[in-house]
C-alpha cells in the first residue's frame, strides 16, 4: 500500500523539519537572559566545585558541572563520548546536559549557581584545537547567564589530579585562559575569585550577587 503522496499528508522529511522548526523557535524564544543565573568558571582543580559544594550547603541551588556528569557515566559504559577518546562528542554531550540545566533554572524565582555554562564548552574546544559549530556558537549567545561571571583563578596548592581530572597543572592554566576569553567574547564580565577558604570564597559571591540584584532592582 503507497504511503507517499497521500493528498494532505506531508512526507516524513518535511514534517521532519517542520517540527525541526517549530522546536528550535520555541528554544530560541526560551532562551533570554537570566539574571539570577550565575555561573562559576575556571580552570580544572580551582575549587570551584568545593565552592558551590558550600554554598549548596547554605541552601542555594546549583547546577551541576556537564563534563565531570558525563564522564562518570561514559567510564560507568565504557562510553565513546570521552574527553580521550572523542572530544567532539564529548562537547556534544556537555551542550546537550547544559541546556536542559538552563531550562530548569529558569522556572526558579531564585538564584542558581552554576558549575561552568555553554561558553565553557566553547573555550574547551578552542582549547584542544577543534572548530566551533555554528550550532554552539548560536546556544551560548541564546542561553544566557548572569552577565556577572566568577572565575577560579589556577591554584597550584590545591590542584590534583583524579580519575575525572587527567589534565596536569599547565593545561589546567591553559584551560583558564580559553574559557575565560570564551565567556568575554559573549558578553560577559568576569570577576575573578580570590585564592582563599571556602568560606571566603562563599561570602565573597554572595555579596557580589547580592549588590549586582541591588543594581539590577534600582535599574542602574
Amino acid at each position: 500500500m503507497p504511503c507517499h503522496g497521500a493528498a494532505g499528508l506531508a512526507s516524513p522529511k518535511a514534517a521532519q523539519r517542520d517540527f525541526q522548526r517549530t522546536y528550535r523557535k520555541e528554544i530560541m524564544q526560551m532562551a533570554k537572559t537570566d539574571d539570577h543565573l550565575f555561573v562559576v568558571t575556571g580552570g580544572p582543580g580551582a575549587g570551584k566545585t568545593t565552592l558551590l559544594t558550600a554554598l549548596a550547603a547554605a541552601g542555594h541551588r546549583i547546577a551541576p558541572e556537564a563534563g565531570r556528569a558525563i564522564i562518570r557515566d561514559q567510564l560507568a559504559i565504557d562510553g565513546p563520548a570521552l574527553p580521550w577518546r572523542d572530544r567532539a562528542l564529548f562537547a556534544e554531550l556537555m551542550l546537550g546536559f547544559d541546556m536542559r540545566c538552563h531550562g530548569d533554572a529558569q522556572g526558579s524565582a531564585a538564584t542558581v549557581f552554576f558549575d561552568r555554562g555553554i561558553p565553557d564548552i566553547v573555550g574547551y574546544l578552542r582549547l584542544c584545537g577543534l572548530a566551533v559549530p555554528e550550532h554552539l556558537d548560536r546556544a551560548a549567545r541564546a542561553f544566557r547567564y548572569a552577565r556577572l561571571v566568577f572565575a577560579a583563578p589556577p591554584w597550584r596548592e590545591i590542584y590534583a589530579q583524579d580519575a575525572e581530572r587527567k589534565q596536569d597543572f599547565a593545561e589546567a592554566e591553559r584551560t583558564y585562559d580559553a574559557v575565560t576569553a570564551a565567556y568575554r567574547d559573549h558578553g560577559y564580565e568576569l570577576v575573578e575569585l580570590p585564592r582563599a577558604d571556602v568560606a571566603t570564597r562563599a561570602a565573597f559571591v554572595l555579596e557580589r550577587v547580592e549588590a549586582s540584584m541591588r543594581s539590577l532592582a534600582s535599574g542602574r
